[in-house]
């Protein structure tokens, strides 16, 4: 009997590795597959998530645009009547200025009317669209002009005041409207702390941004009103309008910037208005 030729004896050792290898390459392919499947699957999730609030932003800015035309056409038609009755109380005032009993009641419904005539400010600053007019200033200023307009109401309410905005900063902003912000969120400062307090206001510049902070010792925000706090007509003050953080929320939406609210680990709440700047802030100012 002949012997089989040991020629074909290495061929199964190699068969082997080869499919060892192959198996291997499969095996991480489908790994490999997987992993990008899952990260597929995440990144859809990802888009989905912020589809939705992309949808969910839409729909209330074409609520307010609603809203807004609303509202401005009602604030005008009630400024225009406002403006004779206006001249009739001064007209009365005059008949009765020998009557006590009388200007007291007169007193009452002037108090109700210049209430009234805030409500529609703040109506027709929340409607208001136009587009800032930028130019450059120094922030201190601005913050002690309003410091200093509201100064008998700081020392009404026994309310201390501290400001820590450097001279050298400067911001790029529709002046006129970063003043209406800053008077509504240290309005809105004065109105958590009637017992008196302290108003810490603070500035400063990062990267490309300014970050204006108003911060107060009130009570600080429950969950539920510090995500409507920007919401229109949203108050938990009795009298309020709800339009006073809607307004610097519009403002800082005007600048391309945003406004947040949180609770103070030490107690009270912060108001942040961040406005982007278009150049460097740490500049001579113009004479």
């Amino acid at each position: 009997m002949s012997q089989q030729s040991p020629l074909f004896e290495p061929a199964l050792p190699k068969a082997n590795s080869d499919l060892e290898t192959v198996l291997a390459a499969w095996h991480t392919a489908t790994v490999r597959l997987e992993q990008t499947h899952k990260t597929l699957q995440a990144e859809v999730r990802r888009l989905t998530d912020e589809l939705e609030v992309k949808n969910r932003e839409l729909a209330r800015k074409n609520r307010l645009a609603d809203l807004g035309q609303m509202a401005s056409h009602v604030a005008h038609e009630v400024r225009n009547n406002l403006v004779p009755v206006s001249l009739y109380l001064s007209l009365l005032r005059r008949r009765l200025s020998e009557d006590p009993g009388s200007l007291d009641v007169l007193d009452k419904v002037a108090a109700g009317f210049t209430a009234l005539d805030a409500t529609v400010n703040d109506l027709l600053h929340f409607t208001s669209d136009r587009e800032p007019r930028l130019h450059t200033f120094a922030l201190r200023k601005l913050v002690e002009d309003v410091r200093a307009s509201l100064a008998p109401q700081f020392s009404a309410q026994a309310i201390e005041t501290t400001v820590d905005v450097s001279d050298s900063l400067l911001v790029t902003a529709d002046q006129d409207m970063l003043r209406r912000a800053m008077l509504n969120l240290t309005l809105n400062a004065l109105d958590a702390m009637p017992d008196g307090g302290t108003l810490v206001i603070t500035a400063t510049a990062i990267s490309s941004c300014i970050e204006l902070e108003v911060a107060d010792t009130g009570e600080g925000l429950s969950d539920d009103t510090r995500s409507r706090a920007f919401e229109p007509f949203f108050t938990t003050k009795h009298g309020g309008t709800g339009l006073g953080l809607a307004i610097v929320y519009r403002i800082a939406e005007a600048h391309g910037g945003d406004v947040t609210a949180a609770n103070c680990p030490e107690g009270g709440a912060a108001f942040t208005l961040r406005l982007p700047q278009p150049r460097a802030n740490e500049l001579e100012i113009a004479a």
